[in-house]
């Protein structure tokens, strides 16, 4: 009988939380009128049920497990005073608010939500506009960014934020968000084992997304279009792209994307669509390209230099103004199977692959890395000459760098 007291208060201390744990409601014309007073009140674990209205509030601090739930998206109005949501706890939930009108300083970046050193959280359902900074995680892991909405109104770098920022943060998932608007979409820092999938950020001033220093990460199936200079990918390990999507990132320096210092990679069936460089690579080794498709770009990939053992596989070429342009008479790298749209070979034993080994860097793109001003020549009879001179017997390009094996359709 003893035994079995001790182990019902024990079950009971494990449920407390959740048994004494209760709404609060704040509204307008409520006893609790404000959101800070709100959370002043409760107690941990309580829910603070938001109705609908417009809350001038800012510098709302959160420093115990709460969850902050909005009924039909009441507004946090900061008034452009400083940052409008402070998380410092453990367990902390913020879903369906509605945030504006983040201060903006070129001191403090300021952020709509900013979760510090905190563990368990969720941010979701939560549209953001007039922003600096919108989400902005510094030291928190084990979260979940879900299903946001952040529209920013960017003009110029120098004085805009970022859409979603982690900055030594771990194992956080941040799913299903709609970012635009801002400098960049998404940025990570020192910030580990992240997923990032089924976001759409789109109309950025610089970057639809940017990470640094940020080891086995996983981006799949995400939007990058329209952005200044779509997604840079930068000393970091480890990283799985696959299913993404970088459309229309136009521009004299702009690329789908730009890969430096990138160590043992897969980056696997992508879309690089219009943009100026598919992929400008610099300084990657070990890196596996396999099932992308490269649409229309200027360049399709752009290697620029020190990127070794890396593997072209099935991937579809199909009519880039340059499929490939290297910078060196080196090559490392294998390139196998890949369907090339210029690929003019034949196939007389019909087993899909051409007899011919295909040759996708032309000495035209060589000229054009060295004196830009000649792309004006891109269409004309003198590229087409200089190119097969270069095929029939190479000189300035690398001698082996070719597909022995190409397919004659489209990879699926």
């Amino acid at each position: 009988m003893k035994h079995f007291s001790k182990v019902l208060v024990l079950i009971l201390l494990l449920m407390g939380t959740s048994l004494w744990a209760k709404t609060i409601v704040v509204c307008q014309d409520c006893e609790l009128g404000s959101i800070k007073e709100g959370i002043a009140v409760a107690v941990d674990f309580d829910t603070l049920l938001i109705k609908k209205g417009t809350y001038k509030e800012y510098n709302i601090l959160i420093d115990k497990p709460l969850t902050l739930l909005g009924e039909n998206y009441p507004v946090i109005d900061g008034g452009k005073r400083g940052e409008i949501i402070r998380i410092v706890s453990d367990n902390v939930t913020v879903d369906g608010l509605f945030l504006i009108n983040v201060g903006t300083s070129y001191t403090t970046d300021y952020a709509a939500i900013r979760v510090v050193k905190s563990e368990n959280f969720i941010i979701q359902n939560v549209v953001l506009e007039k922003l600096f900074f919108g989400i902005y995680l510094e030291k928190s892991n084990h979260g979940k960014v879900y299903h946001n909405k952040i529209i920013g109104d960017a003009v110029d770098e120098y004085n805009s934020g970022n859409g979603i920022q982690l900055w030594y943060s771990h194992n956080v998932v941040v799913d299903r968000n709609i970012v635009q608007g801002v400098r960049d979409g998404i940025y990570l820092e020192f910030s580990d084992h992240i997923t990032i999938n089924n976001n759409q950020s789109t109309n950025n001033l610089r970057y639809g997304l940017h990470f640094m220093f940020s080891n086995d990460d996983t981006y799949t199936n995400n939007t990058f279009q329209n952005n200044g200079a779509g997604v840079a990918v930068m000393f970091s390990k480890r990283i799985l792209m696959k299913g993404n999507t970088f459309r229309q990132n136009w521009g004299s320096a702009a690329f789908g994307m730009l890969l430096k210092e990138i160590n043992d990679a897969e980056i696997i069936d992508n879309t690089f669509e219009e943009n100026t460089i598919g992929i400008n690579i610099e300084g990657s080794n070990r890196i596996t390209y396999e099932g992308n498709d490269f649409i229309n770009n200027g360049w399709a990939v752009k290697v620029l230099g020190a990127c070794y053992t890396n593997s072209f596989v099935k991937n579809n070429f199909l009519y880039n103004s340059f499929d490939i342009s290297y910078n060196s008479k080196l090559n490392d790298n294998k390139f196998e199977n890949n369907y090339w749209s210029n690929y003019t070979g034949y196939d007389l034993d019909k087993d899909g692959i051409g007899d011919v080994p295909y040759r996708p860097v032309k000495l035209f793109s060589y000229i054009v890395n060295r004196t830009p001003e000649t792309i004006v020549l891109l269409r004309s009879l003198f590229m087409d000459i200089i190119d097969f001179s270069e095929k029939v017997s190479p000189v300035f390009t690398p001698d082996n760098l070719m597909d022995a094996m190409p397919l004659m359709k489209k990879t699926e």
